[in-house]
């Protein structure tokens, strides 16, 4: 049992023993890079003296046993005595995804034997500071778990010093070094107490150079310790010569200690972060640890099809993918089934690759760039083939539609916590395999749902009512429609019965609800192509969120689409699109009331005289509302088998909880399906097997948990920030006008029940669940998004403005701001410095009015996106 070593017996494999500081300096030790001589006091000496000790000041009392004592002394004198850096080297910092970075405690410039004892007894008693503790708690960190080494090498009276990256750690770029520098030592640098000299070194050699200001000076203190010193006025001199007491670093160091950082970078496999010294005429390597919460690398220029990719799975992702996630839903869900169908007409690499994971972790969205085969010249006609054959109005009466009905019913009808384990094993694969017949689906009909609004666009442009366009797609009755309709009759529920106030549900509210879950509850409440994201059923305060934000608002007016005196779908055994009901949901897609759009069309004078073309003209907008609720309704029903899995998956955490192998049922979101599937009976779980199992969880946990502030990709990739003028925001527009509005920023589901009446809804993202907000909101700015997402299309329908893809529209409105939101030009102005902008000019803003379909493009409902 070493209780001391010196950095060259240790390697980065030594964690246990040296600590990461420890095992990191040994590495580069014996890899030959400049580092002062030193030795580790290892953990086995921590243990002796620990104890049950957990405080800093029992650790300051305690009297060190002799063999602890005589070991670090003699290591001490053999590494010649004098001044030394005392620094603490826990088992659990240094790592990806827990630098611990200041977590522990540094002594500098550290003389004699009982300084150098009371050093080591402080960074062990470090260990258990407030600070330390919550760290590791916010981590997941046992303490019972941690242990601490403590390195001591031979100082290094810096001229200059201070702290390199080897990737840029604002922008992610992989190709840049950045580098840090002060005069004296570095504590002023890594402590934030000055203005550093900064370098930023390209790929070729070029150094972008910005001098620092020197507010501070550290430096050794005769007898030991530390002295702050003043500044040095003027900071850096520009001419790349050193002084006496420090200035702007040679070219020929600079260059040096780039060459250090990319070899450090290249031997450990990762990005570096590196303290470093300069001191009579050498480099130093002071410590090495593996950078943290480091952006992904830019992606570069987009061109249009990527960015709209881009755009689209940005609204799918408003959290980070698990493991699970990927393993199942991310390449079997609606992001696989788009891939099938834009491959079945010859478009290749689409949706797929755009995640790519680091430490088995998703950390970055690389848009992917499609190719097209050449089975794609055949596309033309397999699309007419195919709207031939297939008629979206008569979707529901195909055999494979009934056939998926039955089959999802089954396998929700199953008792998963009677299975034994290897059958519950086999439900996520089972809950899978149901997915392919629906996405064949949406191959064989969606060419014609593409060719009915390709035909109704070229209609109303040639007879010159373009704007009617989106209007005459807004009757069509969907499951949306369906939905919201049930949410306001929810409301109206509410608002009878008082359900919202203290207390128990009233039954009639609480029956209500449970019907309503029943049919709905299989609804996503963030993202449709993740698995661990919860449904409405899962997370039934999201449902209550719309309803208090519903029921706070007047009702909608009789008649509207979504309001609760129309026909109710829900509740009812033979409701139209109910799976549970005697049969297939019966088509949908027909106008549910007279509209004024389809009557202002058939009123221009090329056919208002005759009864064969307003005929024809009708059944083509009647073939384009078909087109448009087979969209949204095989969106409706491919999710079905989604709650399914995720309780199936949840169901194998819990037994794995209850084994001791999990700490939660929902920590096995972060192991692959393939890794369950390798457990062959829960049972038999124990020892070395589980005790991997948790390791994997854990570092797993970490590194997303160290990624947790870092976004998937910077969305300036995707909405390229354009001039602002006086506009606090600028993003695409998406039509309604103008409202005035206070700001509510919603940032997730759980939050809905805080918008009130004729606030401007903002919000990162938005999918079919967030629809129903839309009936009460003045305007909706999103960070994500485009012309033909979710939000601008149903905002549309609304009739109230909407301004998409703003990319910081979350970040730069804050709540109760009043702000008048223009969608007609895509700006947002601060409305009380730009009064002439405060107007409302919307056909609906804040009503309610109209109806939530969620619809698309012409080219949406080509490539399938939903």
């Amino acid at each position: 049992m070493k209780l001391v070593a010196p950095l060259n017996a240790f390697g980065r494999a030594d964690l246990a023993i040296a600590g990461g500081k420890g095992a990191n300096l040994g590495e580069l030790v014996t890899s030959a890079f400049p580092v002062p001589d030193g030795f580790v006091v290892t953990t086995h000496a921590y243990e002796l003296v620990a104890q049950g000790r957990s405080t800093p000041a029992a650790f300051e009392r305690v009297e060190l046993p002799e063999d602890v004592r005589e070991a670090i002394t003699a290591a001490y004198a053999r590494l010649g005595g004098g001044p030394v850096a005392v620094r603490s080297s826990a088992t659990a910092e240094d790592l990806p995804g827990a630098a611990f970075a200041g977590q522990q405690d540094t002594y500098l410039n550290v003389v004699g034997e009982r300084a150098l004892l009371d050093a080591v007894r402080r960074c062990w008693g470090s260990l258990w500071t407030e600070r330390a503790v919550a760290y590791r708690a916010r981590l997941g960190l046992d303490d019972d778990d941690v242990r601490i080494a403590v390195v001591v090498q031979s100082m290094v009276e810096a001229e200059t010093a201070g702290v390199m990256f080897t990737a840029n750690p604002v922008t992610g770029d992989r190709t840049q070094l950045v580098i840090d520098a002060s005069s004296g030592l570095g504590e002023a640098v890594v402590s934030g107490l000055v203005t550093p000299d900064h370098y930023v070194l390209g790929a070729r050699g070029h150094v972008d150079f910005t001098p620092g200001r020197r507010e501070v000076v550290i430096r050794s203190a005769a007898g030991g310790g530390v002295v702050r010193e003043g500044g040095e006025p003027g900071g850096s001199s520009a001419d790349g010569v050193l002084g006496e007491r420090g200035g702007r670093l040679p070219d020929a160091v600079v260059a040096e200690l780039g060459r250090l950082g990319r070899d450090v970078a290249a031997h450990f496999g990762r990005p570096q972060d590196i303290e470093w010294a300069y001191a009579g005429g050498r480099l130093h390597l002071l410590q090495a640890r593996p950078m943290t919460a480091l952006p992904p690398p830019p992606v570069g220029r987009l061109n249009p099809f990527q960015r709209r990719l881009a755009a689209v799975l940005l609204e799918y992702l408003p959290e980070r993918p698990y493991p699970i996630d990927m393993s199942t839903w991310v390449p079997d869900g609606p992001a696989g089934l788009m891939r099938n169908v834009l491959g079945s007409f010859g478009v290749r690499h689409a949706f797929e690759g755009f995640l790519q994971e680091e430490d088995e972790v998703v950390y970055r969205l690389l848009p992917p760039a499609p190719k097209p085969s050449p089975k794609v010249l055949a596309a033309p006609f397999l699309v007419l083939a195919r709207a031939r054959r297939h008629d979206p109005a008569r979707w529901t009466q195909d055999r494979r539609f009934r056939d998926y009905l039955v089959a999802i019913e089954a396998l929700r009808a199953r008792d998963l916590r009677a299975m034994p384990w290897d059958e519950l094993l086999r439900v996520p694969r089972q809950a899978l395999a149901l997915v392919p017949p629906v996405a064949d689906l949406r191959i064989d009909y969606l060419p014609g749902t593409g060719l009915a609004l390709l035909r109704l666009l070229v209609v109303v442009r040639l007879l010159g009512r373009r704007e009617l366009f989106a209007d005459l797609l807004h009757g069509a009755r969907t499951r949306t429609t369906d939905t919201n309709r049930a949410l306001e009759h929810l409301a109206e529920v509410a608002r009878r019965t008082r359900a919202l106030e203290p207390g128990p549900p009233p039954a009639e509210f609480a029956d209500a609800l449970a019907a309503f879950l029943d049919e709905y509850g299989h609804r996503e409440t963030s993202s449709p192509i993740l698995v661990t994201t919860p449904t409405w059923t899962d997370a039934p305060e999201v449902v209550l969120g719309l309803v208090k934000a519903l029921a706070a608002g007047p009702p909608t007016p009789p008649g509207s689409p979504t309001s609760a005196d129309s026909p109710m779908p829900t509740g009812s055994p033979t409701s139209a699109g109910s799976p549970t009901s005697a049969g297939a949901p019966t088509p949908t897609g027909s106008p549910t009331q007279p509209d004024g759009a389809l009557g202002r069309l058939l009123a221009h004078p090329l056919l208002r005289r005759s009864k064969v073309r307003r005929a024809r003209i009708t059944r083509w907008v009647e073939a384009a509302r078909a087109g448009v609720a087979f969209r949204e309704d095989s969106h409706f029903y491919f999710m079905m088998p989604q709650p399914v899995l995720r309780r199936s998956l949840l169901e194998l955490g819990r037994r794995l909880r209850d084994a001791g192998a999990l700490a939660a049922p929902e920590d096995v979101f972060h192991l692959r399906l393939a890794e369950l599937e390798e457990i062959e009976d829960v049972a038999t779980l124990r020892g070395a097997d589980a005790e991997r199992l948790r390791e994997t969880v854990s570092r797993r946990a970490l590194k997303r948990e160290e990624l947790s502030g870092v976004r998937l990709i910077d969305p300036a990739a995707i909405f390229p920030p354009t001039a602002t003028g006086d506009a606090l925001l600028t993003g695409a527009p998406a039509g309604g006008g103008t409202a005035t509005g206070p700001v509510k920023v919603i940032v997730k589901p759980a939050d809905f029940g805080r918008l009130d009446p004729g606030d401007v809804l903002v919000c990162p993202y938005t999918n079919p669940s967030w629809t129903p907000l839309f009936q009460h909101a003045a305007a909706v700015v999103v960070d994500a998004g485009g012309a033909a997402s979710h939000a601008a299309i149903v905002a549309r329908e609304y009739g109230i403005p909407a301004v998409m893809g703003t990319g910081t529209g979350t970040s730069v409105l804050a709540d109760g701001r009043l702000v008048t939101v223009n969608g007609d030009t895509g700006t947002v102005h601060d409305a009380a410095t730009n009064p002439a902008t405060a107007t409302t000019t919307g056909t609906g803003a804040g009503t309610g009015a109209g109806t939530a379909t969620g619809t698309g493009t012409a080219s949406d409902a080509v490539t399938g996106a939903s």
